[in-house]
């Protein structure tokens, strides 16, 4: 686990808030710029300017890395050139310079070093952390990380910093493979897919207190106003004298539907019948 670094309490700001000791872990403040594209600002806004999304707007500026959630160069070794930190998500990354000369970043797990070296493939591929290989290929048991749902389109699930899923074995056909993600919901998925052995690294990440709404707002996080204190032609919560309830028999959305605690998966969803376990199951 990452260190939480403190400051001493120069502010308000500074008293209570703290964050991950990035010293101690990324090895380069430059990143590679082959990998890296302008992430265009839109606030939220669609291209008649109106607010699709809300609470978002005026974060600082910065470059997009291009991942490799597919890991489909097999068999030529990379050697990890550098763990870099990534402002577009939790996790650290890790650029790979390949043998043939080809650089590609990567979530970095969380042991990874400079200088080891890691390979993807569809067999003979060592069990090591870092590397990629079909789940058939994993042994039960295995700690894993950026899952692929479909087939050759790449990691999809578990690559938040800190996540694993577990490989827990296989189905009588042998076709599917029972893997606990971190929600607890046990389903099955493709045999043939691939996922990354590992945890993903940074796992210190939800002891970070930010201390301040400045750093909200620094990555584009605008206020959030609560519903009760808006007019009743703002909000369905709106409305009363002083403080009041919300009048109405659930939490309602802005919208008018119901909010916290509905169910919003269909109950005919084709991919219910993947799952072995739900989340809320606690048998």
């Amino acid at each position: 686990m990452n260190k939480v670094k403190k400051y001493n309490p120069t502010s308000p700001g500074r008293r209570f808030g703290n964050v991950i000791d990035y010293k101690s872990v990324i090895t380069t403040n430059k990143p590679e710029k082959s990998l890296t594209v302008t992430l265009k600002k839109n606030s939220g806004r669609n291209n008649s300017g109106s607010i699709t999304v809300r609470h978002q707007g005026g974060r600082v500026k910065r470059k997009y890395r291009i991942i490799d959630f597919k890991r489909d160069k097999d068999n030529i070794p990379g050697k990890v050139a550098s763990i870099e930190y990534d402002p577009n998500r939790n996790a650290f990354i890790s650029l790979i310079n390949y043998a043939d000369g080809e650089k590609r970043y990567i979530l970095a797990t969380q042991n990874i070093k400079v200088g080891q070296i890691v390979i993807s493939g569809l067999k003979n591929v060592p069990i090591k952390e870092g590397n990629s290989l079909p789940l058939n290929k994993i042994p039960e048991g295995s700690l894993i990380h950026n899952i692929e749902l479909k087939p050759k389109k790449g990691g999809q699930i578990v690559r938040a910093a800190g996540n694993f899923a577990q490989l827990l074995g296989f189905d009588e056909s042998e076709r599917y493979a029972i893997v606990k993600l971190p929600s607890g919901e046990t389903r099955k998925i493709l045999a043939t897919n691939r996922a990354t052995l590992g945890t993903v690294s940074n796992s210190g990440f939800n002891l970070v207190n930010l201390g301040k709404a400045g750093r909200n707002r620094h990555k584009g996080i605008r206020p959030t106003v609560r519903g009760s204190v808006m007019n009743p032609n703002d909000h369905p919560h709106g409305g009363g004298e002083g403080k009041s309830p919300i009048g109405r028999p659930s939490p309602m959305t802005p919208w008018g539907k119901k909010a916290l605690g509905v169910k919003t998966r269909k109950k005919n969803k084709n991919s219910n019948k993947y799952i072995v376990r739900t989340r809320k199951d606690k048998k």
